[in-house]
């Protein structure tokens, strides 16, 4: 197929901008500001999540974006138009819900036409549109059938058809996986992303899980009590995790807290105190003196019996020893107080595979070490005109 049929027409700078968003819904539903001042660039044909833990404001930016919601303060741009005050049925974009809201007495292809049929589309042009989005997703053979003929991945596609029909020029996609099981949401992450590169629309994505965002994204924006912590592509969030908070939410990380006792040359010795000392790379500056907290992810540590020549290595006593099949994953308590984990490939690698009660060091290179730094504070918005009133 001729993927410029669904394409947008190009545009220079960011698809969707956000500007000091606040949203604040005090004296409405509840009394505490959702999204408490955010900044975010997202750019065309872009893959974008925003991901979080419930709660975290991601859903609300995106009602914003689509104009379900109108934010307190700042501005939100799309393709370089202010869109504060404009309906949600002015702006050039579609969402896509968890639910998938289809028509049951239509058939697949009438539910995709359905918003044609609404503009008045000629039937020529309406035809030609829905059979071409769906063949990119892959539904051509079940033009004929019901909703109810179809399994739950099948009807996410629909459900992404009718929207992809409008050809807008964003689409918004909230938790859209959520009501699969987890093979199915498996199979439907690489479907969306290979739908995604396809048509080259922007993709504004939100979720919780983290493997969804790692698996699909070209960057992804991590939100905590209504901020934006980190915007980074998936290796560099998961490798370079930028506060303590992103640390613990991408995966599993161990976290250790100490004293920079020197630093020079981008490299710095972090004293743990019982005389344990661990290398790590200075990306910033740090004063010497300076209480920090690092992060080194499990499946970078390796375990042996005795200290190794690493530049990083901490002893411990271990605690627990839990098979996983193609790992051992052990929970150790260090010498310093810190608890820590570590993840052991089962594939004949190990040097040592100790047992519970059993002292073993704790070893890596100094270049997986991560130094964080705090949680970003929320800012306080500049003056403006009197907010709208959400719809």
């Amino acid at each position: 197929m001729a993927t410029d049929t669904l394409s947008p027409p190009p545009a220079a700078g960011p698809a969707i901008r956000l500007v000091d968003v606040v949203k604040d819904f005090s004296g409405a539903d509840g009394n505490a500001a959702v999204v408490r001042g955010i900044d975010l660039a997202i750019e065309e044909g872009e893959f974008f999540s925003l991901l979080g833990p419930s709660g975290c404001g991601k859903t609300t930016t995106l009602r914003m974006i689509a104009g379900f919601e109108e934010p307190t303060s700042g501005q939100i741009l799309l393709h370089g138009g202010d869109m504060v005050g404009v309906p949600a049925n002015k702006r050039d974009i579609n969402m896509v819900f968890q639910s998938y809201a289809l028509f049951p007495h239509l058939s697949v292809a009438d539910n995709v036409a359905f918003g044609l049929r609404r503009k008045r589309v000629p039937k020529e042009e309406l035809r030609e549109r829905v059979d071409t989005v769906l063949r990119t997703v892959e539904l051509a053979d079940k033009a004929d059938r019901r909703p109810r003929q179809l399994s739950g991945g099948q009807q996410q596609r629909v459900a992404l058809a009718r929207a992809l029909v409008n050809r807008p020029r964003a689409l918004l996609l909230d938790e859209p996986l959520g009501a699969l099981d987890l093979k199915l949401r498996q199979s439907m992450q690489l479907e969306l992303k290979r739908i995604q590169r396809e048509v080259g629309i922007t993709f504004v994505y939100v979720t919780h899980d983290q493997a969804e965002a790692l698996t699909m994204s070209d960057r992804i924006a991590v939100m905590n009590n209504g901020l934006v912590e980190q915007v980074a592509p998936p290796q560099q969030v998961y490798e370079q995790p930028a506060t303590a908070f992103v640390a613990g939410f991408i995966g599993t990380s161990n976290l250790i807290g100490g004293r920079l006792a020197s630093a020079s040359a981008g490299t710095g010795v972090v004293d743990l105190g019982d005389g344990q000392r661990i290398t790590v790379p200075l990306r910033d500056p740090h004063p010497a003196g300076a209480t920090v907290e690092l992060t080194v992810r499990p499946e970078k540590i390796t375990l042996t019996d005795g200290p190794s020549d690493a530049a990083s290595r901490v002893r411990g006593t271990v605690r627990e020893v839990v098979y996983l099949g193609t790992s051992t994953n052990y929970t150790i308590d260090t010498a310093t107080g810190a608890e820590m984990t570590v993840f052991q490939p089962n594939d004949g690698t190990a040097s040592v595979r100790p047992q519970r009660g059993e002292t073993v060091w704790l070893s890596w290179t100094a270049e997986h070490s991560y130094l964080l730094t705090p949680s970003p504070a929320p800012r306080t918005p500049a003056p403006g005109p009197a907010p709208l009133t959400a719809r």
